[in-house]
């Protein structure tokens, strides 16, 4: 093995620094380990969501990763944010062993996201399950009217205004929401069915929207078995067939978006906590 000259060697360091600098350079994963994939937080932002897609992309075409963790501990979120992340997820299982780990909450959409994987793997007090779909819009004509507020609304198509929060809704249009809560629903039940084995109606038998401890959904045949992140790399690594060593992966984002994301993370932690004090214990653990 030829070793770097001291020259080599201050410009691999200097390429290392600027690795750590500038946005969208990152230090390679090490060949041969188990990609962990973290999916924490709500699916939501079209940004937030887009990264995890375009890692789950960069992850299925290298060919230093044999297999892939996805780490959840999310609540779910945006339905078609949710639907794009399992369409990108399902690619990377169908070219690599891909296990999920539910740490925390695997819920509705998190769920789904799980369902790509070929194995589901959660702690067995992590919440699962919440399959179902909900579509919340409020109505304020009742506010406007008591604001002295009118809203003038000229529309070309009998269902352009669908949601509008400044009138209530008409018969038309609660029933056009409800088909589609029902498209979504009926694929999201279609997915359970599909992913966990089982039949159309015994996945919309557990498709009530309620959810259940991983111990539990491990009984309804919802995961695979009662682990941690540490037992979905050792799944993950046996069905890649390498050793059982993993490494979180992520997109590098620029210095200024890292810093901002960091300080609202403590403004609402800190606001979380003046909202705990002053509405007094709840139930806690």
């Amino acid at each position: 093995m030829k070793v770097p000259g001291p020259a080599t060697a201050l410009w691999l360091a200097r390429l290392d620094r600027l690795r750590r600098l500038v946005p969208g350079i990152r230090k390679p994963i090490p060949r041969g380990r188990v990609a962990v994939l973290r999916l924490y937080g709500p699916i939501g932002g079209a940004a937030r969501t887009a990264e995890w897609i375009e890692l789950a992309r960069r992850l299925r075409e290298s060919k230093r990763v044999p297999a892939v963790v996805v780490d959840i501990d999310s609540p779910g979120g945006s339905a078609t944010g949710s639907d794009d992340l399992f369409l990108a997820l399902e690619r990377l299982a169908a070219k690599k062993p891909l296990v999920a780990a539910i740490r925390g909450t695997g819920a509705s959409g998190a769920y789904l996201a799980a369902l790509a994987a070929r194995r589901i793997v959660a702690n067995p007090t992590a919440i699962v399950g919440s399959i179902g779909v909900i579509n919340v819009a409020p109505r304020l004509p009742g506010l406007l009217e008591r604001a002295g507020v009118t809203v003038s609304e000229h529309t070309a198509g009998h269902l352009k205004g669908l949601g509008a929060p400044w009138r209530d809704e008409s018969a038309s249009e609660a029933a056009k929401q409800q088909a589609i809560v029902d498209g979504i629903y009926d694929a999201f039940v279609a997915r359970v069915a599909r992913g966990r084995g089982l039949s159309p109606d015994q996945a919309r038998k557990l498709a009530t929207g309620e959810i259940w401890l991983g111990s539990e959904a491990l009984e309804l045949g919802l995961i695979d078995e009662i682990g941690d992140t540490e037992r979905a790399i050792e799944v993950a690594a046996e069905l890649a067939g390498v050793p059982a060593r993993g490494a979180p992966v992520r997109i590098r984002r620029p210095l200024l978006g890292r810093l901002l994301d960091r300080f609202a993370a403590r403004v609402a932690t800190s606001l979380a906590d003046e909202i705990e004090i002053r509405l007094g214990d709840r139930l806690r653990m």
